[in-house]
């Protein structure tokens, strides 16, 4: 059984669906590689992503004595937080619904298996 450490962003205020855009590029690489790529990133998601990566990195360290060189990134996700909404007034006595979408950033990490 392979150790897997974990670590999780919650109610990131971008949604979900942007976060996806960036997270993609990403599954599956080295944590530090991906460090790197998120880096240069002009969306505004690169910048949680980042922090939650670098979060899992040093659980794996401080927690159970990993080397970072031998952690690769298994599995990342963007779930859908709650929803914040409310209403903007329009024309004629109606309003408008607007809805803030949030997210949850999850980074799982686990060691690579060796040849």
């Amino acid at each position: 059984m392979t150790l897997e450490v974990r670590a999780i962003s919650k109610y990131v205020g971008i949604s979900p669906q942007k976060v996806r855009r960036v997270i993609n590029l990403v599954r599956g690489k080295r944590p530090e590689e991906a460090l790197a790529l998120l880096r240069f990133m002009p969306q505004a998601a690169a910048k949680p992503v980042a922090k939650t990566i670098a979060s899992a990195i040093a659980n794996a360290e401080e927690n159970f004595g990993l080397a970072r060189e031998d952690l690769i990134i298994a599995r990342i996700t963007a779930d859908q937080a709650p929803m914040r909404r409310w209403r903007r007034f329009g024309a004629r006595g109606r309003f408008k619904p607007i809805v803030r979408r949030a997210s949850h950033i999850t980074v799982v990490l686990t060691e690579k298996e060796s040849a």
